[in-house]
């Protein structure tokens, strides 16, 4: 297989940088073997950067790693409410997103790129404790407060520092697959995949011991997706009434249970197709969905693609 292109990633750190976010991205998609990155950390202009939580940052680059950069990653940032970033930085996103760039946020990263306008007319989210801010400071901008991400294309945005990681775990799946995706989970010991779609924060009225109890019937699904799966077989291995399991289910993961099985059924498809040389009706059987022509229709349904095209993307030899 010929080598992977090289991705191209900045990580914008602004006046207040939190430290976490700066290291979320610059550690995710670190050059290595596996990984077909180079990262650049860059500020509005080379040098010291004062950051939060008494932390500063010396960058080597300045706003022309935005001109470099595919991908452009701005974290979070204290009092974002407060001030706009400087114009030379909104005008180098703007230029970054004109020439193609993929902008994404982590926490209140988003402030800057509401700032630029890219965010007017769009979902975009933000650390749940600034998104009445948000929505008061750039009212065009649809905010949403119970995702972890949102992915617009072009601009990505996501919640607290933690869902950072599973921003960055959804943009590797995109760009490399479940495989890559996977592992570097693995290697952040991080979970593997949280879909955009879950609420940031579990509700209080959710008692921790059921939350570790679904925890734990997702994790037995999940080594069962061949075998059939119903609502009242999850709910059986959960201790809990099909009701209760599915309104529960749904705050902690943002599906219902049916949809998170045939989402975890098409993803150990797509590891299959990138990782082996299996057949689609051998691939179908061992996730459960029976025939070649039901793995072809859920794939076109959720991925907007068929199987024999997404090996050819993404498939890559040992």
């Amino acid at each position: 297989m010929p080598a992977a292109r090289l991705h191209h990633v900045a990580v914008l750190v602004l006046e207040g940088a939190k430290p976490l976010d700066v290291g979320i991205p610059a550690q995710v998609f670190t050059t290595r073997a596996s990984m077909p990155y180079e990262v650049r950390v860059c500020g509005a202009a080379p040098g010291l950067v004062a950051g939060g939580d008494g932390l500063s940052y010396y960058v080597t680059h300045g706003l022309d790693a935005l001109e470099w950069a595919d991908i452009v990653f701005v974290p979070g940032y204290r009092f974002p409410d407060r001030d706009d970033p400087p114009q030379p930085v909104i005008d180098a996103l703007i230029a970054a997103h004109d020439r193609g760039a993929r902008l994404a946020a982590i926490s209140t990263g988003a402030f800057a790129l509401a700032a630029t306008g890219l965010l007017d007319g769009r979902r975009a989210t933000t650390h749940w404790h600034y998104t009445r801010a948000l929505a008061a400071q750039y009212p065009l901008v649809r905010v949403d407060e119970n995702v972890l991400f949102v992915d617009e294309g072009g601009v990505l945005t996501s919640a607290g520092a933690a869902s950072g990681i599973d921003l960055c775990l959804h943009v590797l799946r995109g760009d490399l697959g479940v495989a890559a995706s996977n592992y570097a989970a693995r290697r952040l010991v991080a979970a593997p995949y949280r879909s955009g779609g879950q609420a940031q924060y579990v509700p209080r009225s959710v008692p921790e011991p059921l939350g570790e109890r679904f925890a734990a019937t997702r994790e037995w699904a999940l080594h069962r997706l061949g075998e059939p799966l119903t609502l009242e077989a999850l709910a059986r291995h959960a201790a809990v009434s099909p009701r209760t399991f599915s309104r529960r289910f749904a705050e902690d993961t943002g599906y219902t249970p049916m949809q998170w099985v045939m989402r975890a059924r098409i993803d150990v498809a797509r590891e299959l197709l990138e990782r082996s040389e299996r057949g689609v009706e051998q691939i179908a059987a061992d996730v459960g969905l029976g025939t070649g022509a039901n793995l072809r229709l859920h794939f076109q349904r959720i991925l907007g693609t068929t199987p024999t095209e997404y090996r050819r993307t993404f498939a890559r030899g040992e």
